[in-house]
């Protein structure tokens, strides 16, 4: 990867729906030219697909909670199956340390957090943390600068 793809790739973060013209434009590069790093990017996984930010408040999700699981009393592939079917949950993430599971859940009020724990507590032991505010969200990823 170039620094016209990490150019690329940092500009589509700010703004998804920037067209082919309009990054032909900022990059001093030709559309068919874009189009092709947009493909390798692509092939390459490095680009996964092109998403929606939508704000979890504005569709009537305005608590925003971190959840963990820990002790979990079912195998892990049985937990995972059941957590992948949760509306609820928008991040699960299998870690190391004292829990085994962390997920991002974005629930309407505190009975709806309540009615979530309470699906959750026959898979292990729940500790929830509701988020107040969210200084740092979607930070721009680019590959990390080489050290000397």
């Amino acid at each position: 990867m170039d620094q016209i793809d990490i150019q690329l790739l940092e500009l589509l973060q700010q703004d998804g729906r920037m067209t082919l013209s309009d990054l032909s434009k900022a990059l001093n590069l030709s559309r068919p030219s874009i189009t092709e790093r947009l493909r390798r990017l692509e092939e390459r996984n490095i680009i996964m697909g092109f998403a929606a930010l939508v704000s979890p408040a504005g569709v009537g999700r305005g608590l925003l909670v971190f959840i963990e699981v820990g002790q979990v009393t079912v195998p892990c592939r049985k937990f995972e199956a059941f957590i992948a079917t949760e509306p609820d949950v928008l991040e699960c993430h299998r870690v190391t340390g004292a829990v085994s599971y962390i997920m991002k859940a974005a629930v309407s009020s505190v009975g709806h957090l309540e009615a979530l724990v309470d699906r959750l507590i026959p898979y292990g032991r729940v500790n929830t943390s509701v988020v107040l505010s969210s200084p740092v969200t979607a930070r721009t990823m680019i590959p990390p600068k080489s050290h000397p």
